[in-house]
C-alpha cells in the first residue's frame, strides 16, 4: 500500500471517527452517555444544548479534516481537543466512560493516528511531490 493510500484511508477513519461521535452519539443522542458525561462536568441546566453544541463543532471538525485546509494547525487542534476531553473525563466521570480509565488508551491511539497521518504520512508526501 502506498504511502498517499494510506494517508487517504487515514484521513477518511480519522473525519469517520469525528463524525460518527460528533452527529450519531451526541447531536442525534444515540449514546445518551455522552450527554451524561456533559451533565456531570457542565451541571445538568444545559447539558442537551451543550452536547449538540460540542456535536456540531466535531461535524465541523471532520468536515475541516476533509477539506485538508491547514492540515497541521487542524491536527494539532485535534490532537489538543481529545487529550483535552480525555485527561478531564479520566479525572472528573471514570464511572461514566465506555471502558472507564482504558478510554485513555483509545484516545491516545486515537492522537497517536492523527500524528502518524500529518507528521509522518503527510511530511513525506510533501517531500517526494517537491522533488
Amino acid at each position: 500500500m502506498t504511502g498517499t493510500h494510506k494517508h487517504r484511508i487515514l484521513t477518511l477513519l480519522i473525519a469517520a471517527i469525528w463524525l460518527a461521535n460528533g452527529l450519531f452519539c451526541k447531536v442525534l443522542n444515540l449514546i445518551p452517555r455522552h450527554e451524561h458525561i456533559v451533565a456531570r462536568i457542565l451541571g445538568n441546566d444545559y447539558s442537551r444544548i451543550l452536547t449538540v453544541l460540542i456535536g456540531l463543532s466535531e461535524v465541523v471538525m471532520a468536515i475541516w479534516v476533509l477539506t485538508k485546509f491547514k492540515t497541521k494547525l487542524n491536527a494539532i487542534i485535534q490532537m489538543t481537543v481529545v487529550a483535552t476531553m480525555n485527561i478531564l473525563e479520566f479525572l472528573l466521570v471514570p464511572d461514566l466512560l465506555l471502558w472507564g480509565r482504558l478510554n485513555s488508551v483509545f484516545a491516545l491511539l486515537f492522537i497517536g493516528i492523527v500524528y502518524y497521518n500529518e507528521f509522518v504520512l503527510n511530511k513525506n508526501l510533501n517531500r517526494q511531490t517537491k522533488k
